[in-house]
């Protein structure tokens, strides 16, 4: 049964729950401790990872037309920040009044202000290390006027459907009604199966360090014995359901074993580690209006692949 150790302690009951349910499964903000943030860059820098120099494609091609229509001296407020180097490449445009980036993985969230604020010494920055997947209750030092969140990267698409309708609607719940402000959102597109699948699956192997890794983080948060070796990385597209999926596939027959728990895997039996959501400019814009938003401003690149939107609330 589980025991004190997990039901006092929110992550570790999060994981326990998830690893005993019929389909194990861990959430996709496990992968990043200091080490899976490391290695999520090297993923964006690999051949066969479109999103990210397709959205950076998007911010050279379009900057001025995102600047006037965002405006400036915005609160940006930067979910999942990371290294921060998104929300630095808007900064020349968008002048931002206060930065606000917001990351789950404390240490690179802090070393990536550091050296920003050596580089843009003139705005001020606020870093948050929190979960924001269930809650956007931010400190009242934030801005509150003119606030942007801005959600680049197409993660918004580690959220199932109705997930992602309730993120956006807190999101424009965190908006004030009478003042400007808006969403700035990255979403990959649908396309092509054998793209999407090398983009999850690249042939270094780096995708798959970056989902093993995430079994050691859980190894320290939960006092768990998985061993890494025992465990192979699965990435693909399901057109069925219009998203990624990555699991973590036993190898052989294992058992796993935490205080308060255990179980034991067949080989074969996966893990689902990620999901990643893939839209239609339509489907997309339907999803914004059901959460409170008015028509959104889209740019994309010459393929189609990516998209960059902006949506105000009504």
């Amino acid at each position: 049964m589980q025991d004190d150790w997990t039901e006092n302690c929110p992550i570790r009951g999060e994981l326990h729950d998830g690893l005993t349910a019929e389909t194990a499964s861990i959430s996709p903000k496990y992968f990043y401790d200091a080490l899976g943030s490391t290695l999520f860059e090297a993923i964006c820098a690999l051949p066969e990872y479109y999103p990210t120099r397709t959205e950076a494609q998007i911010f050279d091609q379009h900057a001025e037309d995102i600047a006037a229509t965002v405006g400036k001296g915005v609160t940006m407020i930067d979910l999942g920040a990371g290294n921060c180097a998104k929300a630095a490449r808007l900064f020349p445009s968008l002048q931002p009044r206060q930065y606000v980036p917001i990351d789950i993985s404390t240490e690179f969230l802090r070393e990536a202000v550091n050296g920003l604020r050596q580089k843009f010494p003139a705005i001020p920055m606020q870093e948050i290390a929190m979960d924001f997947s269930t809650s956007l209750q931010l400190p009242s030092t934030v801005g509150r006027e003119n606030r942007l969140f801005f959600y680049p990267g197409s993660s918004l698409g580690n959220f199932a459907p109705e997930e992602a309708l309730q993120f956006l609607r807190r999101m424009r719940h965190g908006l004030q009604l009478g003042e400007a402000g808006g969403v700035l959102l990255g979403i990959d597109l649908v396309k092509e199966k054998a793209v999407l699948d090398a983009a999850y699956d690249d042939a270094l192997g780096v995708t798959a360090a970056f989902n093993r890794n995430a079994l050691l983080h859980v190894n320290r948060l939960l006092g768990s014995d998985f061993v890494v070796d025992d465990w192979q990385h699965r990435g693909f597209f399901n057109p069925e359901l219009s998203r990624i999926e990555m699991h973590l596939e036993a190898r052989r027959d294992v058992t796993v074993t935490w205080c308060g728990g255990g179980r034991k895997f067949r080989q074969g039996e996966r893990i689902h580690s990620e999901n990643s959501y893939k839209f239609t400019p339509d489907g997309f814009n339907d999803l914004l209006r059901q959460a409170g938003f008015g028509q959104a401003k889209m740019w994309f690149d010459p393929q189609k692949w990516f998209m960059l939107c902006y949506a105000r609330p009504v």
